[in-house]
């Protein structure tokens, strides 16, 4: 009996928002009470890995952020490159409404932070932490209101999250690069040709993809950029058919997937989301940093994917997919609020300072919390009652 319902559950598409969600919430328990020292010790626990007195040292949260979060990114990109070759973003007419609803949910959100924190140097490095949305969350979100969602809506919010991811990616390798090593980017170019060597003979040896992969992520992490795009440059060399027939891609994406699901996010949401409250007030959420997260996903998502999409179908550009109406539409733009894994990820890099990681905190899961908790309301109380917004529609 156990068993099975334990094994129902892990079948739920909510189940790794869920398990994402206690995670956070350990971490604040543990951060709030007399386990808090052993909270800090153990992220800030050093791990080494070296070779003869040469290699890797680093506390546990880099490894984490740096490492795991590397085998999320590898996930993301094969996702990806499915998607554009046999997927949703392979016929351009597809992606249009869409696409054009995140690039409305990145550049809003960080629309409303920039107006808040224009005026201090240090702060506006975070404009990028609101514009993320978290696949996850939303979709479990989402799988949790059943069948008052239409499957078209579903869609139409996995396609704004991948193209959001996208935006994410880019975002990270243009804007949170420092210090570069020409050398060690001139070293990973080795790894690299290898892959593109084994991708052009269409190998299905998986292993030697992954341990070139591995150099590579060592590489890139010396080289000053952000190591985490190693993994996504590795995921666009994966073939997705191999000379052999075999089916490298979809194989390597749906074995990773759980274990990134209900694992490599945990871990780093247990890691990121630990955040002190003692001595803090509601009134400090009304400080610059946290408000203008928490506003960014709250406000400015709603903003930026309702209005985008609006606009799109208003102007002719689009159509609406069917079943969907404008409550939905305006249900899901709450949803793509929901920033967390990436916001939270995107905010360490933008900071180093312990006030302002907690700052980042505070305001990613006072938006993140609140935009889902209204996403779900309105989908499972509103929008599956009558079709409204006729008027938006455009003339036909």
């Amino acid at each position: 009996m156990l068993l099975r319902a334990i094994d129902r559950f892990f079948k739920h598409e909510a189940a790794g928002g869920v398990i994402l969600m206690s995670a956070a919430i350990l971490a604040l328990v543990f951060s709030n009470t007399s386990l808090a020292a052993i909270y800090d010790q153990l992220i800030s626990a050093k791990l080494a890995v070296t070779l003869d007195g040469a290699g890797l040292e680093k506390p546990l949260i880099l490894w984490i952020n740096d490492g795991l979060m590397a085998i999320f990114f590898f996930l993301i990109g094969m996702e990806l490159k499915r998607e554009v070759l046999e997927g949703k973003l392979r016929d351009p007419r597809q992606i249009i409404l869409p696409g054009l609803a995140a690039v409305g949910g990145m550049a809003f959100p960080a629309l409303v932070y920039a107006v808040l924190n224009w005026d201090d140097a240090e702060l506006i490095r975070g404009w990028a932490i609101p514009a993320a949305t978290d696949i996850a969350f939303a979709l479990g979100v989402l799988a949790l209101v059943g069948v008052r969602a239409p499957a078209a809506l579903k869609m139409f919010l996995l396609t704004l999250a991948i193209l959001d991811d996208l935006g994410a990616i880019i975002i990270i390798a243009l804007f949170y690069t420092e210090n570069l090593s020409i050398t060690m980017l001139a070293f990973a170019l080795l790894p690299l040709m290898g892959l593109l060597a084994l991708n052009w003979k269409r190998s299905h040896h998986g292993p030697i993809y992954l341990l070139l992969g591995l150099v590579l992520w060592v590489c890139v992490l010396k080289s000053g950029v952000h190591a985490t795009l190693a993994g996504v440059i590795v995921a666009l060399t994966i073939p997705l058919k191999c000379k052999n027939g075999a089916d490298l891609l979809h194989r390597y994406e749906h074995g990773l997937t759980p274990y990134v699901l209900y694992g490599v996010l945990p871990i780093f949401a247990f890691a990121n989301a630990g955040v002190a409250l003692v001595g803090m007030s509601f009134m400090d959420l009304f400080d610059p940093l946290p408000l203008g997260i928490a506003l960014g996903l709250l406000i400015g998502k709603q903003i930026g994917v309702f209005g985008c999409t609006w606009l799109a179908v208003r102007s002719g550009l689009a159509q609406l997919p069917e079943g969907v109406t404008w409550l939905h539409v305006y249900g899901v733009s709450c949803l793509a609020g929901i920033g967390f894994t990436m916001s939270l990820f995107i905010g360490g890099l933008s900071f180093d300072a312990e006030a302002n990681a907690a700052g980042v905190r505070i305001g990613v899961l006072a938006g993140s919390i609140l935009s889902g908790i209204i996403g779900y309301v309105v989908l499972r109380y509103f929008a599956g009652k009558q079709p409204i917004g006729a008027e938006f529609q455009p003339a036909q």
